[in-house]
């Protein structure tokens, strides 16, 4: 289901036919609906098939590029950050649209570095050419990228003009994007003498990082710490391999949220395709929602083995929850609203990454929480607090910002506040497309 063209006498990298999901699906779901009225079951009692992981569904699929794209990892993620790296590695437009993918934005622009004699523009949507690229493009730049600046100086679009990177030493603030660091990482091998990275200052999203290490070595990639602040990459072309994709961790977090809200203590839940000892930074949400009062039990332990993870309520809360988000700043929204809705008071630090997400999520958990009558409050950097202050609740419709984890944070919120509205409820697609359906599924009335 896929297949290569040739330009120029030479093979286009990873070209695939279709997407996971069907061009005419896609643009189903993409119609804008306004604003969702939830109202949760009494009692949870459901399986959930959650999503693959678009982490390592991006990371493979560059790879994948790098070695011609002969062979499609299975299991795929089917959502929009995903399907936009399929679309422009299967089309290869002068001018590649990623949407609001970050991801793609920060891998594209290291793969395209190294396409020999091809030029493409890269660019996203508004909020995208807001999001600092300065640190990957200067890195990239020092390896022999010939990287251009369409419009504003250190943010995107990008004209890139490909050539056969040099390597080397180079050195990069590890408190900077994870995805910066892993961009660079991917393409390593494809360097003439390999890469040294030296990373400054705090390392941030350090479980990210290792996932593209590892998902290198998957692949025959010679990658490894060196030092403590050192990534070396050897410069020895990957392996073609068939390759099984996880499913997402980051998703099942709202599912671990909807279970420590439910009111019936028979709840349960259970979610399929994750691992006992999964190399996802998010996977630490078993051990999180441990002391939120919710357990997990693996059906099979294998190592690398996919199974289902039952969920069922425990008895344990905590007086306050304290946490450093250093390295899964994509959990905070959960947790944040799973602490508050359970009257937990809470201290969550390492979140400086959280202004320049899709949108500020540190402001938007204030406004948002406000509306819910909870008072969130940000006096140091990086650091959001709840001293179990409330105001009086107005209920308003939740905004999303453009931003699915603000969605798919606040819906659970309906177990508590039901009624809850969400607005721009289709934001979901850009990592867990089914997310809705799935609640309905669970025994959530969804109404347009």
């Amino acid at each position: 289901m896929y297949f290569c063209k040739k330009i120029a006498g030479k093979s286009k990298p990873a070209v695939w036919k279709q997407n996971p999901i069907t061009d005419e699906a896609r643009t189903f779901m993409n119609i804008e609906t306004e604003q969702y009225e939830l109202y949760g079951p009494q009692k949870l009692d459901a399986t959930i098939h959650l999503p693959a992981s678009k982490s390592i569904s991006n990371r493979a699929l560059i790879i994948e590029a790098i070695l011609g794209g002969a062979q499609l990892p299975e299991n795929l993620s089917d959502c929009d950050d995903t399907s936009v790296v399929i679309n422009a590695l299967r089309d290869m437009p002068e001018v590649i649209d990623i949407g609001a993918a970050g991801t793609a934005m920060r891998f594209m622009t290291a793969y395209l570095s190294t396409l020999e004699g091809q030029t493409h523009v890269l660019t996203g949507t508004e909020r995208m050419k807001r999001r600092p690229i300065g640190a990957l493009v200067d890195a990239l730049r020092y390896v022999g990228a010939h990287i251009e600046y369409v419009g504003e100086e250190g943010f995107p679009p990008l004209r890139i003009t490909g050539r056969r990177l040099e390597g080397g030493r180079v050195e990069m603030a590890g408190d900077v994007s994870s995805q910066f660091i892993s961009a660079l990482l991917l393409v390593g091998p494809v360097m003439r003498t390999g890469l040294q990275l030296v990373l400054t200052d705090r390392i941030i999203s350090r479980p990210y990082i290792d996932l593209t290490l590892h998902t290198m070595h998957d692949f025959g990639g010679r990658v490894d710490w060196t030092d403590v602040n050192v990534i070396t990459v050897e410069p020895q072309p990957y392996r073609q391999r068939s390759y099984f994709i996880e499913n997402d961790w980051s998703a099942s977090s709202y599912w671990y949220e909807m279970l420590a809200l439910a009111h019936d203590e028979d709840s349960r839940l259970e979610l399929t395709g994750l691992t006992d000892g999964s190399r996802q930074g998010d996977s630490m949400i078993r051990y999180m929602f441990t002391m939120l009062g919710v357990k997990s039990v693996f059906g099979c332990k294998e190592p690398g083995i996919p199974t289902t993870v039952r969920l069922h309520k425990t008895a344990l809360r905590p007086p306050r929850f304290d946490f450093d988000f250093i390295n899964q700043p994509d959990l905070a929204q959960t947790l944040v609203v799973s602490c508050a809705l359970l009257g937990i008071p809470f201290r969550f630090i390492g979140l400086g990454s959280l202004r320049i997400k899709e949108t500020d999520r540190i402001e938007a958990l204030k406004r948002e929480m406000r509306k819910l009558g909870y008072v969130l409050t940000d006096e140091e950097a990086g650091v959001l607090s709840w001293d179990g202050t409330r105001c009086e609740p107005t209920l308003e419709p939740i905004d999303t910002y453009d931003d699915h984890r603000m969605a798919m944070a606040f819906a659970p919120a309906c177990l508590r506040f039901p009624g809850l509205r969400i607005n721009h409820p289709q934001v979901v697609t850009k990592s867990y497309p089914r997310f809705w359906d799935d609640l309905r599924a669970a025994g959530f009335t969804v109404k347009n």
